[in-house]
């Protein structure tokens, strides 16, 4: 089995085409931070399917559903490749949030992998001299790095549901990493937007040629390092890379660098991850569910919904002012919340029951004017503890990936994967990188006043996320799957979508490619390039701050009908959903 899927990969690698791509338009070229994208079709099968952002990838994927896997082996073989190829994403050195329903017994749980911060992190890590340090100054260096999940989160979700062996799952990516895969147009573009790499001598070894150059689109780029790291953790399991000579050298990379980080041993051999009960609610007579808190991606999404409910956006056109209205303005309530209250559970009360709470709700969709923006909403008080939260102050950046699946026994998998900002912290230990999670923190802890950040920096502790892998129901039984990368804008990318599928009768590949639209709270943000730029002008005189931006989403959705499965892949970047 490992030489037919070496040999099919690597053609498809020199190529840089699965499948499905070769019988359609070149794959997509546009980056993160680029405007655009390129029409796909709807995709249509009988059985089963695997959606994720690069076609080698979901060629791994479906390889392992049509040798008999099940979605949790499938959605482990993609992320893998995925490590390869999309590496600015995504990978070994980072964490995830899983759903699984499982046909059989029903049962639906979230596989939380999220990255903890190291047992010697403390409150003011990202400050110097009674200041914050910026952005910049915080995230390429070894303080950004948190202890990675992603290996731990992937072994327990396969003992459970898993029916290849789990060092088979590793045979595509051991393949291709080996025999070199075509680097595409838009891990290309990220090399060439993201200067940082040169000045980390071990990832600009890797990504960059002897004259300081990215790799050109086509080129063969081989990772025998990644490899040999992925040949172990198949053989000995995930306890490979968090003990042993892997771990020392994690290690020993975060503490090497100029500005060291403080990742142990000791961090890495106690991770743990965990199985969690799902937030759910209901919206139009569907049930929606995801992970619960640390993220806040799910909990916002369905606050959002449940605010949209009392309003007549179902009616509207989906590109009309009307509905970008009610949509925006139902974003800045549920990003107001979220801002103050959605943490990490197991070191703060965060109040889920209350905030989804339809009464709740109810009070919070009355703020919203038919004609007039409300321009920044303030946090509503379900729980009574306003007074003791501050405002949390992190920066999420959309680099991040999606994978979803729908094995032949109809267990489904949704999980979003990532590694923070683009190519993490950029330390590139053994043939991949670490993340940069420890940013994804309030860089303060408390506000002026002496009120706690929710969010705020402690040894342990998840950072708070905006990933919202989800699963809807109709009826008791899976009918939609969603996520998508994007930073904090996932849960508007993730929004738009189900009110496309759910509301205006679209199907999943025309509810992912509906213009991308929404408000965090601030400005209210319209895709650049789309027909929304033309809503601008009535948007203001509604008293709209409106921002036009690139928004490249990488949104991958599965319909299950009763007659096979629909998927889509956002045309925004260069993924495909394949089946059969």
């Amino acid at each position: 089995m490992q030489m037919k899927w070496a040999a099919g990969l690597v053609l498809l690698a020199t190529l840089g085409l699965s499948p499905a791509q070769a019988r359609q338009p070149a794959a997509d070229v546009n980056p993160e931070g680029a405007s655009g994208f390129q029409a796909k079709p709807l995709v249509q099968t009988r059985q089963e399917m695997i959606a994720t952002a690069n076609p080698l990838a979901s060629e791994a994927g479906a390889a392992v559903l049509r040798e008999g896997g099940s979605a949790v082996d499938a959605v482990i073989a993609a992320q893998l490749v995925l490590n390869l190829v999309e590496p600015q994403s995504s990978g070994i050195g980072g964490g995830a949030f899983m759903m699984h329903y499982d046909a059989a017994s029903g049962e639906l749980v979230s596989y939380d992998s999220r990255e903890t911060a190291p047992a010697a992190a403390r409150q003011d890590r990202f400050w110097r001299d009674g200041k914050p340090l910026s952005f910049a100054e915080s995230v390429n260096n070894g303080r950004a790095v948190a202890t990675p999940g992603l290996l731990r989160g992937l072994e327990l979700a396969h003992r459970a549901h898993g029916k290849l062996p789990w060092a088979r799952l590793f045979e595509p990516a051991i393949a291709l990493a080996e025999q070199g895969f075509a680097v595409s147009p838009r891990l290309h573009e990220m090399l060439r937007q993201t200067p940082a790499l040169a000045k980390q001598p071990a990832a600009a070894a890797y990504f960059l040629d002897a004259a300081g150059q990215p790799w050109p689109v086509g080129h063969r780029l081989r990772n025998p390092a990644l490899a040999e790291v992925l040949r172990r953790v198949a053989a000995q399991g995930a306890d490979a890379f968090y003990q042993g000579e892997i771990a020392r050298d994690i290690v020993a990379a975060v503490h090497g660098h100029a500005q060291p980080g403080d990742l142990t041993e000791a961090d890495l051999a106690g991770f743990r991850a965990q199985i969690e009960q799902p937030v759910c609610s209901r919206y139009r007579g569907y049930r929606l569910c995801g992970p619960p808190p640390p993220s806040s991606g799910p909990l916002a999404v369905l606050q959002m919904l449940g605010i949209l409910e009392h309003t007549p956006i179902a009616r509207l056109a989906p590109d009309s002012v009307e509905a970008v209205h009610y949509f925006a303005e139902a974003g800045r309530l549920a990003y107001a919340d979220r801002d103050f209250y959605v943490a990490d559970p197991r070191f703060v009360s965060v109040p889920v029951a209350q905030m989804l709470a339809p009464g709740y709700l109810r009070q919070r969709a009355a703020l919203i004017r038919p004609d007039r923006s409300m321009k920044v909403a303030l946090p509503g008080d379900p729980a009574g503890m306003l007074a003791e939260r501050a405002r949390d102050d992190a920066l999420e950046l959309p680099s991040t990936t999606h994978l979803t699946a729908v094995d032949a026994a109809g267990n489904v998998v949704s999980m979003t994967s990532t590694i923070e900002s683009a190519f993490g912290s950029k330390i590139f230990v053994r043939g991949f990188l670490l993340n940069n999670e420890m940013t994804d923190f309030s860089s303060s802890w408390r506000d002026p006043e002496g009120r706690a950040v929710a969010n705020r920096i402690e040894p342990g502790k998840r950072p708070r996320s905006s990933m919202a892998p989800m699963i809807v129901f109709r009826g008791g039984k899976p009918y939609l799957t969603v996520g998508s990368p994007g930073g904090s804008a996932i849960i508007n990318y993730v929004a738009k979508t189900l009110v496309g599928v759910l509301d205006w009768n679209l199907d999943i590949q025309q509810a992912i490619a509906l213009a991308n639209r929404g408000s965090r709270n601030k400005a209210t943000e319209l895709e650049a390039g789309s027909a929304l730029e033309a809503l601008a002008p009535r948007l203001r005189a509604m008293g709209h701050e409106v921002k036009m931006e690139a928004f490249p989403s990488g949104l991958q959705g599965i319909v299950i009908g009763l007659d096979g499965l629909q998927g889509g892949a956002d045309p925004r970047r260069e993924g495909v959903a394949l089946g059969r």
